[in-house]
This record gives C-alpha cells, sequence and structure tokens, in this order.
C-alpha cells in the first residue's frame, strides 16, 4: 500500500497514512478526529539498479584486484555490495564477518565439516 503524508492544521501535526490508492478520501485526523487533513508531497527513495551496483564493482580497482586474488575480505565487501543492505540468515552473516577478517571458509556456505553438498 502505498503511504502518504498529511498535514492536520487544527493540531498542527505531520501524519503518515497508509491507503490503499492515490484517489481514496483522506482519512480522519487521529489526533482530533477532523476530516480537513491536506495531502503533501512526500520524499522517496529508489535502490539501485543491479547494473549499477555492478558498475559501482568493476569501478573500485582496489576490489577487482582483490577479487582477482581472491582476497576473502574482498569477497566479503563484494558480497555487502550486492546484497543492497538486505538482512541475511544469521549463519550466512558469520561466513561473511569471518572472511571480513581475512578468513577464507574451508566448506563452502551450507555444508558441514567434513560432509558433501549431497549429505546435508
Amino acid at each position: 500500500m502505498p503511504i502518504y503524508e498529511y498535514w492536520c492544521p487544527h493540531c498542527r501535526r505531520r501524519l503518515t497514512i497508509y491507503l490503499a490508492s492515490f484517489s481514496e478520501p483522506a482519512p480522519p485526523c487521529p489526533q482530533c478526529g477532523r476530516y480537513d487533513l491536506e495531502r503533501r508531497f512526500s520524499t522517496f527513495s529508489t535502490g539501485k539498479t543491479s547494473q549499477a551496483v555492478y558498475e559501482g564493482i568493476l569501478s573500485d580497482s582496489q576490489l577487482k584486484r582483490g577479487l582477482v586474488r581472491n582476497d576473502p575480505r574482498a569477497l566479503a565487501e563484494w558480497n555487502r555490495r550486492m546484497s543492497g543492505g538486505e538482512k541475511a540468515a544469521p549463519e550466512y552473516e558469520e561466513t561473511i564477518q569471518r572472511m571480513e577478517r581475512g578468513e577464507m571458509p574451508a566448506e563452502p556456505f551450507g555444508e558441514s565439516p567434513g560432509k558433501s553438498a549431497a549429505e546435508t
């Protein structure tokens, strides 16, 4: 659902309200109950496209050199940039943190030591 910002001239408060559509009438002010809320322009953000992320990585010569050398720190940085800030599973996050310390995982993510991927 879209988020809209409103101004209540009686309470002198800015409100953020979720509405199903732009054409839906404004609800009453949750503070004073009046129906004369004024819709305001609000800011918004957009995420980077995959292409923009790749271009950022490719323009970073130090990161590229680290990736070519299989440097775990560079691989962790690449991973952070590609994730776009999304929170990873705790086990995955732990692996990335180890790589940031310079440790290359001995086992692929998701495998237990001594077991193949088919056994896990």
